[in-house]
């Protein structure tokens, strides 16, 4: 059994998004369930998520913005939002708050 806390041993230093893989299947087959935490990031120009697996995200604290490139739409997220992305929906972070951590909650399935 596994015990942790979602908002503990937050980095100090940000410099890229932290991705911590939190549970996962045996062998890395079945659900992954990640702790992202973002703060002032945003996908690189150009770059977009194409993931072959379906994710299910939602924002625990703080706000983020997803940009889906079919359609050309913007979700803003705020704590409490959440999104379930189909496998292949190309979609990329077009900002996260900048004055505090975002903490994301994503389960890849």
């Amino acid at each position: 059994m596994d015990k942790g806390n979602l908002y503990a041993a937050m980095p100090a230093q940000l410099p890229e998004e932290f991705f911590q893989v939190l549970a996962e299947g045996k062998a890395g087959k079945g659900a992954r369930i990640e702790r992202i935490v973002s703060k002032g990031h945003r996908s690189p120009p150009g770059f977009w998520y194409d993931q072959p697996e379906n994710e299910w995200v939602t924002v625990l604290q703080g706000r983020a913005a997803l940009r889906f490139e079919q359609g050309d739409r913007v979700l803003e997220l705020a704590p409490g939002d959440y999104v379930n992305i189909p496998a292949h929906e190309k979609h990329r972070v077009e900002w996260t708050a900048e004055e505090t951590e975002t903490v994301w909650l994503a389960v890849f399935y």
